[in-house]
């Protein structure tokens, strides 16, 4: 790793995040970098700071990367944190996710953390029900060593307590943030994108076979018997580290199955990473919001969190953090694998206008209180409370 760069001291709580940064290609980046720029829109705040953990490509970082730890090299972890610790840092952020840092389940990351001298939290991505032995170990201390550990989603709660041990007076929960954008009115987006008149179902993201997107491609070919308007456009490029492993099989599976359908004037591919405020403008231009995803263990889903916050009619599979946000009215549940339910509930939207409108009401209602200049507020308080009574225990 090379030296932090590290300004001089000034004024104001100096916070450092830990996790991967832009351009990477990342979830977990774009959750950085938001927060980041929402906190360093307030006065008692310098503008954040990230170590970024690289995976073997070079990136052209911006200021913001005060320094690089390469993901395999013990090493570099442990220089990081002494080199913090020779700074003026006040809080370090944490970002967890399996599969990010090196060692064995990410274990490194437990290295630097008990190297560190500076109160820091962890923002827990991943939350297993049924974790192996080592994932359960590093997330225990990991949350041992932490001044707080934050989840995004209620029903993990009680994971964290009854599985990893960790007592509830150190668990926060915070929803996943959602960027603010300025964007056209629905129709307006449809003129501009050359999709007036129809019916917008989507989904976006990285794509990859958990996913679920063949069984939404296999409900299309009876909802276009009754609505040939509809148009299911899926957003975004294979999952990096997927395309490394296995090319575009997955895709060019669903595009051949479209093709075998002769779906090809209802269901497109938009294969290329959205800009911010491209996602948001796929999000208002829709009239339903999809995330048929295979996993029922799925705690936190960055795009069900962005549709929740544009206040569009979702339709999901049960997965937990979909049934946490969905309850209440905000959305349909369809049964997993299982594409005659996905239909059932896309007819049940199209067919009844007044239930459209109720869903996307209450979902703007949750939706509105997920933009991150609220949410930052709540982490802002949260690293506060922890620069001010932090301590390594």
């Amino acid at each position: 790793m090379n030296n932090l760069n590290v300004e001089p001291a000034v004024s104001g709580l100096k916070s450092v995040f830990v996790g991967t940064s832009f351009p990477r290609e990342c979830g977990l980046a774009v959750f950085s970098q938001d927060m980041m720029n929402e906190l360093a829109t307030f006065e008692d705040f310098t503008p954040p700071t990230i170590i970024a953990i690289e995976d073997g490509r070079s990136y052209a970082y911006g200021n913001e990367v005060i320094g690089k730890i390469a993901q395999n090299n013990l090493d570099d972890y442990l220089n990081s944190a002494a080199e913090l610790n020779r700074t003026d840092t006040d809080v370090v952020i944490i970002q967890h996710e399996f599969g990010i840092y090196g060692g064995e389940n990410g274990s490194y990351i437990l290295d630097f953390a008990a190297a560190l001298r500076v109160p820091f939290i962890v923002i827990f991505h991943t939350v297993l029900a049924s974790p192996s032995a080592e994932q359960q170990r590093i997330m225990t201390e990991l949350a041992a060593l932490s001044f707080k550990v934050v989840t995004m989603a209620r029903n993990k709660m009680p994971d964290l307590i009854n599985i990893y041990g960790i007592t509830p007076d150190k668990i926060e929960m915070h929803h996943h943030g959602v960027p603010t954008v300025r964007t056209e009115s629905r129709e307006a987006l449809k003129m501009r994108y050359g999709f007036p008149r129809r019916q917008i179902l989507s989904t976006f993201g990285f794509l990859s076979p958990g996913k679920g997107i063949e069984y939404v491609i296999e409900a299309m070919s009876s909802v276009v018997k009754t609505h040939p308007e509809a148009l299911y456009i899926v957003w975004g490029r294979t999952h990096p580290g997927i395309k490394r492993r296995e090319g575009e099989v997955y895709r060019e599976s669903l595009q051949e199955r479209v093709a075998e359908l002769q779906l090809g004037e209802n269901v497109i591919f938009v294969d290329k990473h959205l800009s911010q405020e491209e996602v948001v403008q796929s999000l208002v231009m829709s009239d339903i919001y999809l995330t048929p995803y295979l996993g029922q263990d799925q705690a936190v889903s960055g795009t069900l969190a962005f549709g929740i916050g544009y206040g569009r009619v979702v339709i999901s599979t049960p997965y937990r953090y979909a049934q946490e946000m969905l309850a209440g009215g905000r959305g349909l549940l369809a049964e997993f694998r299982d594409s005659a339910s996905l239909e059932r509930h896309i007819l049940s939207v199209f067919n009844q206008p007044e239930l459209k409108a109720d869903m996307e009401r209450k979902t703007l209602m949750l939706g509105r209180t997920m933009h991150w200049n609220e949410i930052a507020g709540e982490y802002a308080d949260l690293l506060r409370t922890c620069a001010a009574k932090g301590s390594v225990i």
